[in-house]
C-alpha cells in the first residue's frame, strides 16, 4: 500500500515491453505494438500472456486519448458488449473524436475525459451518457490533484496506468505510482526516438538525482515463448549519499 493511500488511490503502471525498454515499434503512430508484434515470429507466440494478464488488472485503467486513437477507436463502428472497466482519459489536444467517445461510452461502466481543452468534444456530450464524466482543468493539468479528485470523487482506490513514456515520467516523478508490473516481449527495438516505458525530461545536473527511483523487486516469472514478467514497488523517497 503506498504511503499517501488516503489521499489518492493505489497506482499499478502496467506495460508491455521490448527488451531495450521501448512501448512502440517505432516513433510514429503508424507503428504500434498491438498490431507489429504479432506478424514478428519469435515474438507474436508469446504475445497472449499479455493481454491475458492485462485482464487481471484493476478495474479503472488510466490512458490517453493518442492511445487510444491509435489503435482505432475513433473508427470503430461496431456496438461493444458492456465491460465492467471504467477509463481515465487524459486528452488535451484532443486526439478523441465523437464517435470515438460515443463508442467508449457504449463500451465502458464509466469514462472519465480529463482534459485542458475547453474546446473538447467531451463537453458536447455531456447529458447524453450519463456514465460520461469531464474533469477540467485550465493551464497544465494538476495530476496530484487529479488523482485526490479521482478518489474522493469518483471512489477510485486502485488505477492501472497504461499512458505513453511522457506521461509516465510525470506520475514516476511526481510520486504517483506505487508498483510497476512489466511484461518483457523477446524482441529489440532500438532507435533514438522511440516511446519507451519511461521518456519525459533528461536529467542534466547532479542535483536531479531525487528524480531517479529506486525498486524494490517482488515478484518475477518466466511465461512460455521467451516472455518474462517483472514486478516491483517503487521507492518513493529517493536516498542520495
Amino acid at each position: 500500500m503506498n504511503n499517501s493511500s488516503e489521499q489518492r488511490p493505489e497506482t499499478t503502471l502496467f506495460m508491455l515491453m521490448s527488451v531495450d525498454g521501448k512501448i512502440s515499434s517505432g516513433s510514429t503512430d503508424k507503428l504500434d505494438v498491438d498490431k507489429d508484434w504479432k506478424k514478428i515470429v519469435g515474438v507474436r507466440e508469446g504475445l497472449e500472456q499479455y493481454y491475458a494478464i492485462e485482464q487481471t488488472t484493476d478495474l479503472y485503467s488510466l490512458n490517453t486519448g493518442r492511445v487510444l486513437a491509435k489503435i482505432g477507436i475513433n473508427d470503430k463502428l461496431d456496438i461493444p458488449i458492456k465491460s465492467p472497466v471504467s477509463f481515465i482519459i487524459v486528452d488535451r489536444k484532443p486526439h478523441l473524436n465523437n464517435n470515438g467517445i460515443q463508442y467508449l461510452c457504449n463500451w465502458l461502466r464509466k469514462l472519465i475525459i480529463v482534459t485542458n481543452n475547453e474546446k473538447h468534444p467531451a463537453f458536447g456530450l455531456i447529458g447524453s451518457f450519463e456514465n460520461l464524466i469531464v474533469i477540467f482543468y485550465e493551464g497544465d493539468i494538476d495530476f496530484r490533484d487529479l488523482f485526490a479528485r479521482l478518489k474522493v470523487e469518483q471512489g477510485v482506490n486502485s488505477l492501472t496506468i497504461q499512458s505513453g513514456g511522457t506521461l509516465n515520467s510525470v506520475f514516476i516523478r511526481s510520486g504517483l505510482i506505487d508498483h510497476l508490473k512489466i511484461v518483457v516481449a523477446p524482441v529489440v527495438v532500438g532507435g533514438n526516438d522511440t516511446p519507451t516505458l519511461v521518456d519525459g525530461k533528461s536529467l542534466l545536473n547532479e542535483d536531479e538525482l531525487d528524480d531517479l527511483k529506486a525498486l524494490k523487486l517482488k515478484k518475477s516469472k518466466v511465461l512460455k515463448d521467451s516472455y518474462l514478467m517483472l514486478e516491483y514497488d517503487v521507492i518513493q523517497e529517493t536516498e542520495i549519499v
